[in-house]
């Protein structure tokens, strides 16, 4: 029996990078020796284990062999005569099928430790095209890695485009997709996710409402990149600064402009409405996927009022006021404070505008802290009922919203 470090741990102690959860593989084993030893099995599809001290995965060597369709559609083999090679050979990327034995030696056999100096990412072998997250998974790894110079073989590219032809990503559980969605929104350079699986034309596929942004245009005085795909991808970006591994936030940028695809050609480049025509599209996308319910209702809340937040020195105290309701900024005041993170994305989510000042996420904050501050109990409601009561706050609240703008 032998035990190996695999993974993403060894590849990223081979990038100096910050080491995550180690995972293990053990060959020549079988689950009743690992048992014998303290170790707890924990794995449904295939044999794995916890270590009884450190609770790290160890797994026994295994080969898997296509059954079905998507993700699920495998069948597992595990015995003690599997190799290590085998083991490594059913990975997705060469730079992920690299192992280190107990004395620091790695074991590379699919050229892994070279495509990491070369920072290409390259499928391990044809068997790639068996699992349609992996197309998935190579669109977030260009996401964390595009900024150290990561690119994708052209080979690899080439096999995620028959994937695609071929119908593989239609197999994808919605649930997943989410998943590797909201990883990807959390790495520094989102926008190469987008740009990744439009290249392999998935992103038509995965979603159909974001991939027709691109090519719509925008008036090039309040968008010098003119496309609104591209204008997304900008955003995606400026909101991985300013909400580092946010999700949240990264994904009602992504969906805050996609009325622009429903823009009649006859009105462009100008967009009138789109804030409320986005909305069908972005129920439609989130019943898809199954998005969390607050990601959802925030996503709603940024398409609606992104320009209501752009115009906020033109809005009177009262509209203010009707705005941060809208959003139930006065029950869950978090809200607003992200409404103005995104729209700040979304305004230096444009060409050369990188840097540009947005005052009006601070002045929001400012106002709705003023409103926030007016509570009933400081209020003299004597004799007043119900709606009363709320008419009174309502009016204390603009109050306290023109006080500062005073």
């Amino acid at each position: 029996m032998k035990v190996y470090l695999v993974g993403g741990a060894v590849r990223d102690a081979l990038l100096g990078r910050p080491a995550g959860d180690r995972d293990f593989v053990v060959v020549g084993a079988t689950p009743a020796q690992m048992e014998a030893q303290g170790f707890r099995p924990v794995g449904r599809d295939f044999p794995v284990f916890l270590h009884p001290q450190t609770h790290e995965e160890y797994a026994l060597a295994r080969c898997e062999r296509k059954a079905g369709h998507g993700y699920r559609g495998f069948t597992v083999l595990s015995t003690p005569d599997i190799t290590l090679e085998e083991d490594l050979l059913r990975r997705d990327f060469t730079i992920n099928a690299i192992a280190r034995d107990d004395d620091g030696q790695h074991v590379d056999p699919y050229g892994g430790i070279a495509d990491l100096e070369a920072r290409v990412l390259r499928h391990v072998s044809p068997a790639f095209c068996e699992d349609p997250v992996r197309i998935l998974r190579a669109a977030r790894f260009m996401a964390r890695w595009q900024p150290l110079g990561f690119s994708i073989a052209d080979e690899t590219m080439t096999l995620m485009r028959s994937m695609v032809a071929e119908g593989e990503v239609d197999h994808l559980v919605p649930e997943r997709v989410f998943q590797e969605l909201s990883r990807a929104l959390q790495e520094p350079a989102p926008s190469a996710f987008l740009r990744t699986l439009r290249q392999c034309g998935a992103l038509a596929r995965i979603l159909p409402e974001v991939d027709a942004l691109y090519g719509v245009p925008q008036r090039a005085e309040y968008h010098p990149e003119i496309d609104t795909g591209l204008h997304v991808e900008l955003c995606l970006d400026i909101a991985a600064q300013l909400a580092p591994g946010d999700a949240l936030i990264a994904f009602c940028v992504l969906t805050h402009d996609l009325g622009k695809a429903l823009t009649p050609a006859r009105e462009l480049p100008a967009h009138l409405r789109h804030e409320a025509t986005g909305l069908e599209p972005l129920n439609t996308l989130c019943e898809r996927l199954k998005v969390p319910a607050e990601h959802a209702a925030l996503a709603k809340i940024c398409c609606r009022e992104h320009l209501n937040v752009h115009r906020l020195a033109e809005l009177k105290a009262s509209t203010v006021h009707d705005l941060i309701a809208r959003c139930d900024g006065f029950r869950k005041p978090e809200r607003v404070a992200r409404l103005g993170l995104v729209c700040e994305a979304d305004k230096r989510g444009r060409r050369g505008m990188a840097a540009a000042d947005y005052p009006q996420r601070e002045t929001l904050n400012a106002l709705h802290a003023a409103a926030l501050a007016v509570r009933p109990r400081d209020l003299d409601l004597a004799g007043l009922d119900g709606p009363q009561v709320g008419e009174k706050l309502r009016r204390a609240r603009i109050a306290a919203i023109a006080a500062v703008r005073s």
